[in-house]
């Protein structure tokens, strides 16, 4: 990195500290002073570092968010329809035909379909029309320093941020995000950004919310670098023979607990079922007519790595179906689908 650039980001975080000298002085706290160590064995340079530590504020409404998360308060009858609404699936679609050529070539890379990429990033942020209103800077020093439940994940991640803003010679007073300091179209964490993100375009940088080629290979990077199965599918909808044995089934969320042959043997049945040995978990939901039962394949478990919530995973899968036959509809040129 050049010691130009690294001047400027000393001045660059200053100007913003003056105004946080009434905040608490994350740069001086004896964690950062930790964290400062650990980047210096790395080779970062340690003055840019504290001054972008200096620069962060707390913020109190970050850890309320974090203390009572969506995934944990909603059922599925509440969760489903936020992410399956007609808008989304026809930007989704949208957002496919605009960038089939991009698609093409890193489903062709990846093994990744191009409606379960699509299907991310519209629930992740609508196609970056929701990209978060937090700093990033601030979340993560906020959950690093300040919410001890997890202090030792954040900690990690925003040394991941501090190292990102110099590799990838990003402008910190800016980057915004969710309330956990995820970024971009894919809302990639920092950790996430350093070891999966992608030049596809070969530019030089990896952009995740400019580069419509970065974006979606990124993606499909981290669901293949993750287990992604290629042609094989993600869940299927299940029906129970056997309610007595349904008590004894241990329920999935983000790890699959036995071989179809296991729950075949249960009563469970699907169509077309995968093989006997395939690793399987029976997924429950509280739908609005009651109870729902599906089968997650192992490609549902890749994406609960994504977002660790079996409704986030279910949501992402029943949306990728709906772009993809809306998608198929404008491709024949259907006019119900506009």
């Amino acid at each position: 990195m050049t010691r130009a650039f690294l001047f400027a980001l000393l001045v660059i975080v200053a100007s913003v500290a003056v105004a946080a000298d009434d905040q608490r002085r994350y740069d001086q706290d004896p964690a950062a002073q930790t964290l400062l160590q650990q980047l210096a064995g790395e080779g970062v340079d340690v003055d840019a570092a504290r001054a972008l530590l200096r620069a962060a504020r707390y913020q109190p409404k970050i850890v309320a968010a974090m203390r009572s998360p969506a995934e944990s308060t909603m059922t599925w009858a509440r969760y489903g329809p936020i992410f399956l609404d007609d808008k989304r699936i026809q930007n989704g679609a949208a957002f496919i035909t605009r960038h089939a050529d991009i698609f093409a070539a890193v489903e062709n890379a990846y093994g990744v379909p191009e409606h379960v990429i699509s299907a991310i990033i519209g629930v992740e942020t609508r196609y970056g029309a929701v990209l978060g209103k937090h700093r990033v800077l601030d979340a993560l020093a906020t959950l690093a320093f300040d919410y001890p439940p997890r202090a030792k994940f954040f900690s990690s991640e925003l040394g991941h941020f501090i190292q990102l803003c110099v590799e990838e010679q990003l402008d910190c007073r800016h980057e915004s995000g969710s309330y956990a300091g995820a970024m971009g179209l894919p809302q990639f964490m920092p950790s996430s950004y350093r070891a999966y993100a992608v030049d596809f375009n070969n530019n030089g940088r990896r952009d995740l919310w400019n580069e419509p080629h970065d974006i979606i290979a990124s993606v499909a990077n981290y669901l293949r670098e993750n287990g992604w199965r290629p042609g094989m599918r993600v869940a299927l909808p299940a029906t129970i023979t056997d309610h007595g044995a349904l008590a004894g089934l241990q329920r999935s969320t983000t790890k699959p607990h036995y071989s179809w042959a296991d729950l075949h043997a249960a009563g469970i049945r699907v169509d077309h079922p995968p093989a006997p040995d395939t690793r399987v978990g029976l997924l429950e939901y509280d739908g609005k007519q009651g109870k729902e039962y599906w089968l997650g394949l192992p490609n549902f478990f890749v994406i609960t790595t994504y977002n660790r919530s079996s409704l986030y995973a279910m949501a992402v899968h029943q949306l990728s179906h709906e772009i993809m036959q809306q998608h198929a509809r404008l491709a024949k040129g259907d006019l119900r689908a506009q």
